[in-house]
């Protein structure tokens, strides 16, 4: 029997159809005899490459009913520079990306009121490359929403934190030498962050008290959850199927996890993964305009204007990227 996301998904479709019939977003015009012309506009031939899924985005945008010329129209603003182009260019390189966004920010600030008017939180970019999780780092404002590819090889499953339960300790020291299931005591060298973004399943493990916000991070960045309990009063558990987007398994289970975790099909982890971008738009969202991007960092609520619409974009490519988008008025 298939396992549904919601309850009741009817007011889900319902919004989802608002959304397709009047969401727009806005490119930033450039034209070809611009200096980085081949970093800013799409290409006419067929992408190609490891990184490919974010020329294939652009194309694919550029092409959708979603396009407005009229920013006025715009719910969101698309920043079309690409990550991977940036990287191969002889003139920026991986250690020219931040300073070229930061220029290009300033550039479009100062040309036009759109960034200025939210700080940026209703803009976007993509990034396939791991590199693009940094690229606003130097930029007049942090808020913008990065959406990066999902194509990347992944570890299996990720757990941090401090040895406070007998479950906890039991799991770091059942797995604490695996190649596949990245398990840490206490803080990280690496950033929190970016583990969630890098694994497929995160790890939910009951600590000295069951609070935490540790589900919330693993939605928040598109990680599957595996919960090692059948007894937690889950989050909006009366309007959500946690089985639907999550892995829910006894402590019991830790000596066999990774076992469990292989036995998923990939198609089944598709699912699973999918289904949790949903959800992360359903709890992140808002009344007021909002984007739920799927792994990175700085995914932020926007604000501004009042729209005359709700609802949720889903746009996907190959399977292999995905744009999930709730907004509304």
């Amino acid at each position: 029997m298939k396992k549904e996301i919601f309850h009741d998904k009817d007011v889900f479709n319902e919004e989802y159809k608002v959304m397709n019939r009047c969401l727009k977003i806005h490119v930033y015009p450039h034209k070809k005899n611009e200096p980085f012309a081949n970093i800013l506009l799409s290409i006419d031939d067929e992408p190609s490459g490891n990184y490919a899924s974010e020329s294939y985005f652009k194309k694919a945008l550029f092409k959708s009913h979603f396009i407005t010329k009229d920013p006025k129209e715009a719910d969101l603003f698309y920043l079309p520079f690409s990550i991977t182009n940036l990287r191969n260019d002889k003139k920026v390189g991986v250690g020219g990306i931040q300073d070229f966004v930061k220029e290009y920010i300033v550039e479009i600030s100062e040309k036009y009121p759109y960034w200025n008017r939210s700080g940026g939180a209703d803009h976007f970019y993509v990034a396939c490359h791991s590199i693009g999780r940094s690229a606003m780092e130097k930029a007049i404002h942090k808020r913008t929403i990065p959406y990066k590819c999902s194509f990347a090889e992944k570890k299996l499953a990720f757990f941090v934190g401090a040895m406070n339960s007998r479950v906890r300790e039991n799991l770091v020291e059942t797995w604490s030498n695996d190649s596949e299931i990245t398990v840490h005591r206490g803080r990280m060298k690496t950033p929190y962050s970016e583990v969630l973004l890098d694994s497929k399943y995160c790890i939910h493990a009951k600590g000295f008290e069951i609070n935490t916000a540790r589900i919330g991070d693993t939605l928040h960045y598109g990680c599957v959850p595996v919960i090692l309990s059948y007894h937690y009063d889950l989050p909006y558990a009366d309007i959500l199927n946690w089985e639907s987007f999550s892995v829910i398994v006894s402590s019991l289970d830790i000596p066999t996890l990774k076992q469990i975790l292989q036995a998923i099909e990939y198609h089944h982890y598709v699912k699973l993964q999918n289904d949790v971008m949903q959800v992360q738009s359903l709890i992140f969202g808002s009344s007021s305009p909002s984007v739920e991007g799927p792994r990175d960092l700085s995914q932020s609520k926007i604000s501004g204007e009042p729209r005359s619409c709700y609802g949720y974009l889903d746009i996907r490519l190959w399977d292999r990227i995905e744009l999930n988008v709730s907004f509304g008025c």
